[in-house]
């Protein structure tokens, strides 16, 4: 696994051991990148399910100008600072041990992110109920892109958010979402 483009192109990430975190791939992180590719300079970053941390340190590669990169288990967050050290993206990132719904309720209007990555455990399927908190805390900016990685064959309709893309990448299904809090309304679904 590999940073793709930008200040960091090329720089080989670690990765967990084992098959405690999913890390994202490449094909499917570069069809990602090129769907959200011009929300992406200056913008605040969230990873709730960093694992390697590669989403968030490939968004600041590429031009996003800061990242929180979250992750419960104490190796996964190891591993996120090691990465960071290693793409000199470490200035422009906070890496937290926690699990994702702490995270929200600690940020809860107290942060915006213009970008969010959520990437559960297939096993977690909590993906409805992040993107509620999520909404309910304000954390999304207003304007801002969420995108979903899980294995869920039907994207999630959540309040606040209309559905730009969903598409399907093996078993895998990439959902990406702009919010527009309060004032959601029908959304016509591209992809798939």
């Amino acid at each position: 696994m590999r940073i793709i483009t930008g200040t960091a192109r090329g720089t080989r990430l670690e990765t967990l051991a084992g098959e405690a975190t999913r890390p994202t791939q490449e094909r499917i992180k570069e069809a990602v990148f090129s769907m959200i590719q011009f929300d992406l300079e200056g913008r605040r970053v969230l990873d709730l399910f960093a694992g390697s941390g590669q989403m968030g340190l490939e968004a600041l590669s590429r031009g996003a100008g800061t990242a929180l990169l979250c992750d419960s288990g104490i190796d996964a967050v190891d591993i996120i600072k090691r990465n960071a050290q290693k793409t000199k993206l470490w200035n422009r990132c906070r890496v937290l041990r926690s699990d994702a719904q702490a995270l929200i309720r600690s940020l809860a209007r107290r942060e915006q992110f213009d970008i969010i990555f959520v990437d559960p455990p297939y096993t977690d399927k909590s993906v409805g109920d992040i993107l509620g908190k999520l909404h309910r805390a304000e954390i999304p900016a207003p304007g801002s892109v969420v995108i979903t990685e899980c294995d869920m064959r039907d994207p999630v309709d959540a309040a606040g958010y209309i559905i730009r893309r969903h598409n399907r990448y093996g078993r895998v299904y990439i959902t990406v979402y702009d919010y527009v809090g309060d004032k959601t309304e029908g959304a016509e679904v591209i992809g798939e």
